[in-house]
């Protein structure tokens, strides 16, 4: 087996993907439009995309399972400077000395993600 996506619940799939998308430069499948009940970001070769599936429910507690990100290119602290103007906020900062540690985010629905130190 291999793993196909990384499904994540929303309450608005295409609003949610279209962050992902721009955070990770990964396009939204060309089937996926507005208000769809499942929208794809596609990712590069081998990579698991991540799926975002409506339910109808709200998010009531901490993910049980969340997405570490290393940057490619920028550094941990210009990523997450990039993440924030697209509409990501922090929830905890763990970074420390000497360009240590990481920062715990959540994307606009509450969905938490971390970027890491390259």
């Amino acid at each position: 087996m291999r793993l196909r996506h990384v499904t994540i619940d929303c309450a608005d799939p295409y609003e949610v993907a279209t962050f992902w998308s721009r955070l990770t430069g990964w396009p939204i499948s060309g089937i996926d439009q507005p208000g769809d009940d499942e929208v794809l970001v596609e990712a590069p070769d081998a990579v698991p995309g991540l799926l975002f599936v409506r339910v109808p429910e709200p998010r009531s507690a901490k993910n049980r399972v969340h997405l570490d990100w290393k940057p490619d290119g920028r550094s941990r602290d210009e990523e997450v400077e990039r993440a924030v103007s697209l509409g990501a906020t922090i929830h905890e900062d763990h970074r420390g000395p000497e360009d240590r540690g990481w920062v715990t985010l959540r994307d606009p629905e509450g969905n938490e993600f971390c970027i890491e130190r390259q």
